[in-house]
């Protein structure tokens, strides 16, 4: 299998449409740590805790500029039109448990080689819960480290919160939740952290990569809850294995800095706080 080449305007309509979509369920905003509202092409790592929630970080960082190909179980490609969606704008199968996996990161390296985003769920899969609680990622997969390692890109660490008061659950359950989520409009959160490098061995680029992520998720846990989030505070100078933010075409997004989310859309800002 190799990446489809497709006309620009085609390429992107699965962010263009969860940018449209996303905020007839749910009021959604976007923060980022000082500096990193500019993303640089890279690995985008994500937590995972709703079927919700793809739909949610894509049209987050589609308002960031960033529209990624994203890696997601191979399932998805037998839904009916999802399936040729996904296969037409090139984004990458993953066949857990099957020889064909590591062909997955063979087509991630060549898309970050063409500058392009990846956008990984590094925990493999959806926590066993029925509640619609928030809980911090579980634990995670070594593919990323794995992605990260052979190609020197950066890892982007992203939280994301809300996302299972709008589809969790039992079968049941989730159908309700997305019957109603146009209604009651929960809120609906996206951090993102500071770029990595993971030069590490898997098994701790794979405990770094889980702790910026988990703290991504705690700040967009915070501003999904309503509550104060603690202020990001950017170093003077990199860290060890961390690099400053690059740049690139983006919307402007507020950084956690000033202690402010960034502005909801205008029908957002026009619709009642569902709590």
């Amino acid at each position: 299998m190799e990446l489809i080449s497709i006309a620009p305007e085609r390429k992107h309509m699965l962010s263009r449409l969860a940018d449209r979509l996303v905020p007839a369920f749910g009021q959604l905003t976007v923060t980022a740590d000082e500096g990193a509202e500019h993303l640089p092409a890279g690995i985008i790592a994500a937590n995972h805790s709703s079927t919700a929630d793809p739909a949610v970080v894509l049209a987050a960082l589609h308002r960031l500029g960033a529209r990624p190909v994203v890696l997601a179980a191979a399932g998805l490609w037998r839904v009916p039109l999802l399936g040729r969606l996904l296969a037409r704008e090139g984004h990458i199968p993953v066949h857990r448990g099957d020889p064909r996996a590591l062909r997955a990161l063979d087509l991630a390296q060549e898309a970050l080689e063409e500058g392009r985003h990846i956008l990984i769920y590094a925990e493999g899969g959806l926590p066993d819960r029925k509640d619609s609680a928030e809980a911090a990622p579980g634990a995670f997969r070594r593919g990323l480290a794995r992605l990260a390692r052979r190609t020197g890109a950066p890892v982007i660490p992203l939280g994301q919160a809300g996302a299972r008061r709008i589809v969790s659950g039992s079968p049941l359950k989730q159908l309700a939740g997305l019957a109603t989520a146009s209604v009651r409009r929960p809120r609906l959160h996206v951090h993102v952290g500071s770029p990595l490098l993971l030069k590490d061995d898997e098994p701790a680029a794979t405990a770094r990569a889980r702790l910026a992520v988990t703290a991504a998720w705690r700040t967009a846990a915070a501003h999904a809850a309503g509550t104060t989030a603690p202020p990001t505070r950017r170093p003077p100078a990199p860290l060890p294995g961390q690099m400053p933010p690059g740049t690139g075409d983006s919307e402007s997004i507020r950084p956690t800095g000033t202690g402010r989310d960034s502005r909801p859309s205008q029908r957002d800002a026009q619709a009642p706080t569902a709590h």
